[in-house]
């Protein structure tokens, strides 16, 4: 609660929104997928895998990126490392181990630091789409809303493809508006061409 609250008090957020298609993504790959997908993007953009130390912009060259996972103790977020080096297989298989270990209380302590960028699939749960918080110190987080079959104009025919939409929230104090929607935008060409 506290560490929210700091967040909420200390970063002026700004969130923007776009639809994505996964159509053609497999629904059970889509954390592993996005977080790949994130990864390569802030290569491009490495002002969204940053910190705010006092006055200093530090970028950060390291693919840490949080998970955060829903446990009847609360929301965790558990780090899988090198998301940019690793195989959908690998970056799979270790959510799976990180999520369950969260849900059975058994992550440790390292397994909880170092994050640089958060990712956020609220699921079945989760609405057209989320606001998150920023997970301060880190200055965004990418959200996945509920991924359903909706109408979308393709050709010009309408036809029905599994939308969801996708959210990035940032803090203004280090990111340009401009440049977190083209990160954004990024992310979601990645996924949509998987």
């Amino acid at each position: 609660a506290e560490h929210m609250a700091r967040a909420h008090r200390e970063v002026p957020p700004v969130t923007w929104v776009e639809e994505c298609d996964f159509t053609g993504v497999d629904l059970g790959l889509v954390v592993p997928i996005t977080l790949r997908a994130c990864a390569l993007s802030l290569q491009e953009f490495p002002e969204l895998n940053a910190r705010l130390e006092g006055d200093e912009i530090v970028y950060l060259d390291r693919y840490d990126l949080g998970v955060a996972v829903q446990t009847e103790q609360g929301l965790v977020v558990p780090v899988v490392r090198d998301c940019d080096s690793r195989s959908l297989e690998e970056l799979r298989d270790d959510v799976g181990r990180l999520a369950e270990a969260a849900r059975g209380g058994k992550l440790a302590p390292e397994d909880l630091r170092g994050s640089t960028f958060t990712v956020t699939s609220a699921g079945k749960l989760g609405g057209l789409m989320q606001t998150p918080i920023v997970n301060h110190p880190e200055v965004a987080i990418l959200s996945i809303g509920r991924i359903a079959p909706r109408p979308a104009v393709r050709e010009g025919e309408i036809v029905i493809r599994q939308i969801g939409h996708v959210a990035v929230t940032f803090d203004h104090r280090v990111v340009d508006g401009a440049r977190a929607a083209e990160f954004g935008l990024a992310v979601i060409r990645r996924i949509e061409e998987r």
